[in-house]
């Protein structure tokens, strides 16, 4: 009985190990088609839309809050697009380069919900590259773009 219980731990461990292999290539692709992505959105440009593309955002603080303007005025015009949470910070990922697209991998390799709460989302980027505000945001509303 022993023997039996030691041979299916050692198969548990050994699929566990081979599980763990394909996860790490399935986020390497996974981060390969982010970055892809995030290429081919920058080359899309609507002709008509009378808010320009944003910049991309490579984590220099003094350049957050025109980062967060141009992306929610650009969401803003563009609503049909951007019609849930997930979609917003999908938007910003594709947008961030250098430090900031560095900081965003552990949330994409670990699925947080932070991916799906483009208010949640804000607030970390916010925390991590250093745009402390005193006010509660009260003038500009994040929650719809």
């Amino acid at each position: 009985m022993v023997d039996e219980l030691v041979l299916l731990l050692h198969a548990l461990l050994v699929r566990h190990r081979a599980l763990s292999i394909e996860n790490g290539q399935l986020m390497e692709q996974l981060r390969l088609l982010v970055c892809e992505r995030a290429t081919l959105l920058r080359q899309v440009r609507p002709p008509s839309c009378p808010v320009p593309f944003p910049e991309t955002f490579n984590g220099e603080s003094a350049r957050l809050p025109e980062f967060i303007v141009q992306t929610a005025s650009y969401m803003l015009v563009n609503e049909n697009r951007f019609c849930n949470d997930a979609m917003k910070v999908a938007f910003l990922i594709s947008l961030l380069t250098g430090e900031a697209e560095e900081w965003v991998v552990p949330y994409i390799e670990t699925d947080s919900p932070i991916l799906s709460d483009y208010r949640a989302f804000l607030d970390e980027m916010k925390q991590c590259f250093g745009w402390y505000d005193d006010e509660d945001d009260e003038d500009y509303e994040e929650d719809d773009y």
